[in-house]
């Protein structure tokens, strides 16, 4: 027998596509984010573009300013080794003067000896190897007395240099940082009135207290040059600029019987203060100890107790459970094979979903 092939009729089939193809339309022309429309506020981002303008404009205009900040301290640094190069070239030329002034050859004791051998035949005996019956050298004249004079005047010719170049070196550091108060100053005068009057006052105060300083520093260095501190005396110890402030005698030569005892008395006394603060210490680090160890055997027994109080809670809570657990399989039983015992029949179900929509 031969089977008939019937046209089968797919406008059911097409509609139903037709329909899916337009919900899918649909639910893609809500979902998607980047072509919806609908309840877009305008205005929030406008405001929102706006802002990020601003932000970024403001990012432009600090790192503007941080690039000339930047540019400003490159100068200043820069101006900063060039004096302290010019410093250093003035403190080199005042050291080849000195040298050429104060060292010469044909001033040591070994310039016969240099040049030419002019001083040859003036060679003597070393003052070590003379006896008193040489006849050349006598207890009490002090043989180096010139030499050691000679090395007191270098050693104060050193210390002027060395304080000149300190005070030129201080003196720029202060103008500098006059200068960066004053830009900081001029900065502020902008903001309040206030504020730039107090800022003002600020840095006269601090001016002023800074050439105090150094009137100061300079009194006690041209004290220090013109004193008899460097006879080495134990009076030339006290300084005119600090009166009533104790010396420092045991630095110095001359020192006094009474003075060397009251020394020894202070530096006993100081080590009695030091053995008790370290007997102190020693109980104190003691007590700390056996605190800590009673502490520490509360923590341990209140650590148990806890433990011992949560086990008990936690046998509670299982028997709690247990019987929480008991009483709903009861119920659930109780639902099963007493109350919905009755099982619902053909009928039932087929009174609903009679309707379409």
């Amino acid at each position: 027998m031969y089977k008939v092939q019937f046209p089968v009729d797919q406008s059911v089939e097409t509609a139903v596509e037709r329909r899916q193809a337009a919900e899918a339309a649909r639910k893609t022309r809500i979902f998607n984010t980047r072509q919806r429309v609908m309840g877009l506020d305008l205005d929030a981002l406008h405001k929102q573009t706006l802002e990020k303008k601003h932000s970024k404009e403001m990012e432009r205009e600090r790192d503007k300013d941080f690039d000339k900040l930047r540019l400003k301290h490159d100068q200043v640094l820069l101006q900063r080794d060039t004096e302290e190069r010019k410093v250093r070239e003035a403190l080199h030329a005042g050291l080849t003067q000195y040298w050429n002034i104060q060292q010469r050859v044909e001033d040591s004791r070994d310039a016969g000896l240099k040049c030419g051998l002019r001083g040859v035949f003036g060679i003597t005996i070393p003052a070590a190897e003379l006896g008193p019956s040489s006849m050349q050298t006598f207890q009490g004249e002090d043989i180096g007395a010139a030499q050691r004079k000679r090395e007191q005047m270098k050693q104060t010719a050193r210390d002027l240099l060395a304080q000149r170049v300190q005070q030129e070196r201080s003196c720029f550091e202060d103008k500098h940082r006059t200068s960066q108060l004053i830009n900081e100053l001029h900065e502020r005068q902008g903001l309040t009135v206030c504020g730039s009057l107090q800022a003002t006052e600020q840095a006269e105060r601090l001016q002023e207290s800074r050439r105090r300083e150094e009137r100061e520093n300079l009194a006690e260095k041209w004290h220090t040059l013109t004193s008899t501190m460097m006879t080495e005396g134990w009076e030339a110890a006290v300084s005119q600029l600090q009166k009533g402030k104790p010396a420092a005698t045991d630095m110095w030569k001359g020192i006094s019987p009474e003075q060397l005892s009251a020394i020894y008395r202070e530096r006993e006394a100081q080590c009695m203060e030091r053995q008790r603060w370290r007997d102190t210490e020693k109980n104190r680090e003691a007590a700390w100890n056996s605190q800590l160890l009673k502490a520490s055997g509360e923590a341990r027994q209140e650590e148990k107790r806890t433990a011992e109080l949560r086990r008990a809670k936690r046998i509670q809570a299982d028997q709690f459970n247990k019987q929480l657990a008991k009483e709903q399989q009861a119920h659930q039983q109780y639902l099963d094979k007493d109350l919905y015992a009755n099982k619902p029949t053909q009928e039932y179900f087929c009174q609903f979903n009679t309707t379409s929509r």
